[in-house]
């Protein structure tokens, strides 16, 4: 016994591969395409190359010692409070 076959499924089933065989096509055709040439003889960027630019040093650090501010104090120290646990008579 075959079960009842609704067209619109089927219909749709075929519609939807259209997408996947299209990306199959593109993908074979991008890898088949062979790289471009450079439009320029001699591949130059077309301008004058520059070397980079330096980097800016980093900043000084602040002075220590006799001659400097001394070192900021460390932060007070605090005990974490501890729960103590409460005593279950049994």
């Amino acid at each position: 016994m075959v079960p009842h076959v609704d067209w619109g499924f089927i219909w749709l089933m075929f519609i939807l591969k259209v997408p996947i065989v299209a990306l199959l096509v593109i993908v074979w055709w991008a890898v088949r395409q062979s790289p471009e040439e450079s439009e320029q003889p001699g591949g130059g960027d077309g301008g004058i190359k520059r070397p980079p630019h330096p980097r800016r040093p980093f900043p000084r650090r602040p002075r220590r010692g006799p001659h400097g501010d001394p070192a900021p104090a460390s932060p007070p120290r605090t005990r974490s409070v501890l729960v103590k646990a409460k005593r279950v008579d049994a």
